[in-house]
C-alpha cells in the first residue's frame, strides 16, 4: 500500500512536470516585483501606479553561458545601468539545440537575477523571417508554426504566475523581405498572432502579450484600421536610424507613434552605431543625435523601450569589453538612463 502510495505521487510529480509545471521553484516566484497589467495606454502596477520602461537586451542567454559570463554580475551591471527591464532574444535553434529542459535552466537564472534586482523581464522568441511561410533571413532564425506554439505554451505554464515575466514578445522581427521570403498579410499575420495569444492565455499565461508589425519590427500603421483582436496587449516597434531619414519625429509618430495615444507602446529594440565603429550596418548607422532624438520622443511621449545590445561582440553594441567599457550610443545612453528616477 505504502509503494502504491508513493508511486502514484511520483506520477503525479512527474506528470506535472511534463505537463510545463515549474518543476523549479523560482519559476512560479515573483521576488517582490508587483504584477505589471494595461490600463488604457499604459502599463500599470497592482496599485494602478503607471510604469514607464527603460531596459536593456541580453544577448542569447545560451551564447552568454557558453562564454561565461550568464550570471548574477551580468545582471548587476544592467542595474548600475539603471534599467528596470531586460529583454532575452532567445533564438529558436539554440533552444532546439540545448534542449528545453537546459534552456529552461538558463531562464530560471534570469529570471531569478533580474527579479532580485528589481528588474522585469521580456522573453523574446527571436526569430526574424516570414512565420506562415516558414521562410527566414538566415538558418539561426529558422523556426515553425508548431514549435513556435509549443513554445509559448511551455512559457505560459513555468511562468504565467511569475511577475516578474512582464511581457511575452510572440516574434521577434516579421518580415517578408521584399518578397524574398515569400507573402503574407497583416490578415494573415494577425491571425497567428491572436492564436498565440490564445495559446499563452489558456495555458495560464497573466503576462502582457508584445506584438509586432512588418518591415523588421518597424511598421505599425496596419493597427490604426485592424488591430489585434485581444485585450491586455501591446505593442512593440524597433525604430533604428536608418528606417527613416531625418527629421524623424513625424515619420516616427506616422509610422508607429501614433499607437500609444491608444495602447502601450515599448520599442524592444533601439540602438545606433558610427559609421567607423565595429559592426556597423544598415538599419543603425547613425550617431548621438539618433540617440537624443528617439530618447527625447520617448521620454515625451511616456514610451517604453529597451536598449540594443548589452554584449561587446554583437551590435550595435553597448560596450566594448567585458570591463563594460562604453561604446559611443554605450555612453550617451548610460547617462541618459542614470537620470531617471522610478
Amino acid at each position: 500500500m505504502l509503494y502504491r502510495q508513493m508511486f502514484k505521487i511520483s506520477y503525479l510529480i512527474l506528470a506535472f512536470a511534463f505537463l510545463g509545471g515549474p518543476i523549479n521553484p523560482i519559476a512560479a516566484q515573483s521576488n517582490g516585483l508587483s504584477r505589471i497589467v494595461v490600463r488604457g495606454n499604459q502599463f500599470v502596477q497592482s496599485d494602478d501606479t503607471p510604469i514607464v520602461f527603460r531596459g536593456l537586451n541580453t544577448s542569447d542567454p545560451d551564447k552568454l553561458e557558453k562564454e561565461g559570463h550568464w550570471n548574477k554580475a551580468y545582471f548587476e551591471e544592467m542595474k548600475r545601468w539603471n534599467a528596470n527591464l531586460v529583454r532575452f532574444p532567445i533564438h529558436p535553434t539554440k533552444w532546439a539545440e540545448r534542449g528545453e529542459t537546459a534552456y529552461l535552466a538558463l531562464i530560471d537564472q534570469g529570471v531569478e537575477w533580474a527579479g532580485e534586482l528589481g528588474m522585469y523581464v521580456v522573453l523574446d522568441w527571436h526569430s526574424i523571417g516570414n512565420l506562415r511561410s516558414q521562410l527566414f533571413q538566415h538558418p539561426m532564425y529558422e523556426t515553425d508554426l508548431k514549435q513556435t506554439f509549443e513554445f509559448w505554451r511551455t512559457i505560459a505554464k513555468r511562468y504565467g504566475d511569475n511577475t516578474t515575466v512582464a511581457f511575452y514578445e510572440l516574434f521577434n522581427e516579421p518580415t517578408t523581405f521584399n518578397g524574398q521570403l515569400g507573402t503574407c498579410s497583416w490578415a494573415q499575420w494577425k491571425s497567428i498572432l491572436e492564436e498565440m495569444i490564445v495559446i499563452i492565455r489558456a495555458n495560464g499565461g497573466k503576462g502582457i502579450p508584445l506584438v509586432a508589425g512588418f518591415n523588421w519590427a518597424y511598421d505599425l500603421t496596419p493597427i490604426k484600421n485592424d488591430p489585434i483582436a485581444a485585450e491586455g496587449i501591446a505593442y512593440v516597434s524597433h525604430p533604428y536610424p536608418q528606417k527613416r531619414p531625418q527629421p524623424w519625429a513625424a515619420k516616427w509618430t506616422e509610422d508607429w507613434g501614433y499607437v500609444k495615444e491608444k495602447y502601450p507602446l515599448l520599442l524592444t529594440e533601439i540602438g545606433f552605431a558610427e559609421a567607423n565603429e565595429k559592426g556597423a550596418h544598415i538599419p543603425v548607422i547613425s550617431d548621438a543625435s539618433y540617440g537624443k532624438a528617439i530618447t527625447g520622443y520617448c521620454d515625451e511621449k511616456g514610451i517604453s523601450y529597451v536598449l540594443w545590445v548589452f554584449d561587446p561582440r554583437w551590435s550595435p553594441s553597448l560596450f566594448t569589453d567585458w570591463n563594460y567599457t562604453p561604446s559611443k550610443q554605450g555612453a550617451y545612453f548610460k547617462a541618459h538612463l542614470k537620470g531617471y528616477k522610478y
